[in-house]
């Protein structure tokens, strides 16, 4: 079953953000666009390269109204301490949220049972909760910001403006479509 439109189920987890241990939950998401970024693992190899590729776009991410929350069944202890040593990491703003329980990971059916860790799962999630995009990649590839800067962009475009679609390649400010009779068969 896909967890397209579905609500986030309820969590509670530390978490490392901007030199400090928090408290994060499914209720700080209400009200606000969140991006849920599941990764593998600290201190591994594609996985810095992802995150500070999203660190180095958090600005325009919040420009957009968009809160990131970085997942691994890592600690937020782990957190810290790649933070610490990693120059890509260091440059992270964001919440680096730990999973040690898999409570989150499994929620967001990611947790690779028999690793215990996470796919490189992508999730964008609306103000009511609810996940309006959902990307699951192999663990090999990594993911671009740019990319998903493009999606949240038409995910919020549709949201604001019912009615209308965005077609492949969408950019913002590009023509967008109203499905009708008159465009069947058409396009």
């Amino acid at each position: 079953m896909s967890l397209l439109n579905t609500t986030v189920k309820p969590f509670k987890a530390s978490a490392f953000k901007q030199g400090k241990f928090i408290d994060v939950t499914d209720a700080d998401l209400k009200g606000k666009w969140s991006v849920f970024f599941f990764y593998p693992a600290d201190f591994t190899f594609v996985c810095p390269t992802e995150l500070e590729d999203l660190a180095d776009s958090y600005a325009e991410f919040q420009k957009l109204g968009v809160e990131i929350y970085a997942v691994s069944t890592d600690t937020h202890f782990c957190h810290k301490a790649w933070h610490d040593t990693s120059a890509a990491i260091k440059k992270i703003n964001y919440t680096m949220v730990g999973d040690p329980t898999h409570t989150i990971s499994r929620n967001f059916d990611v947790l690779i049972e028999d690793a215990g860790l996470a796919d490189r799962g992508t999730f964008v999630v609306d103000p009511e909760g609810k996940i309006a995009i959902l990307e699951v990649s192999a663990g090999g590839v990594g993911r671009d910001a740019k990319e998903l800067l493009r999606k949240i962009k038409a995910v919020q475009y549709v949201a604001a403006h019912p009615g209308e679609v965005c077609p492949a390649k969408w950019q913002e400010g590009a023509k967008t479509l109203a499905p009708s009779l008159d465009l069947v068969g058409k396009i």
